[in-house]
């Protein structure tokens, strides 16, 4: 890992059985970053901007947002939208984590910018497999390409 610190993952899910897998294969890997879990897409921004409960957050951008697609409040296209939008949160990488095999999602997707679009495979195994492949790609492999902190550019 690059310098001292890691940096958090931020799960944006509302599927408790999914959010258990997620930080168990996290885990299971051997990456130990921080994962902050949200919710629903509403939580999401406000964790990102720094507003509401989050407005004490000290933390860096996250290495990245797994985000699902369905969500209440605002759904993951939503979320993706807003990111994507806003110049201090639009370089941080977001994988749709989804389980959505419909080719208009995946399409859209892609067209308001999204990293990567994983299905989530349906067998326990798989999905260990793919949430540790996608851990290790965007928190060990991948060069970040955004401001170094959140407080630098959102005044958090």
């Amino acid at each position: 890992m690059k310098g001292n610190k890691l940096k958090a993952v931020l799960l944006v899910e509302d599927n408790e059985n999914d959010i258990e897998l997620t930080l168990h294969s996290l885990t299971e890997a051997g990456l130990e970053n921080p994962v902050s879990v949200v919710r629903d897409g509403v939580e999401a921004l406000e964790y990102l901007r720094c507003q509401n409960q989050w407005s004490s957050r000290q933390d860096e951008h996250p290495a990245v947002i797994l985000l699902d697609k369905k969500l209440p409040r605002l759904d993951g296209h939503e979320v993706l939208e807003a990111v994507r939008a806003d110049e201090h949160l639009r370089r941080i990488p977001i994988v749709m984590l989804t389980s959505s095999r419909e080719e208009s999602d995946l399409l859209r997707s892609y067209d308001l910018g999204v990293d990567a679009y994983v299905v989530k495979p349906v067998g326990l195994r798989d999905f260990m497999d793919a949430i540790r492949d996608i851990g290790v790609f965007w928190l060990h492999v991948n060069e970040q390409g955004y401001p170094a902190t959140a407080k630098a550019t959102l005044g958090c």
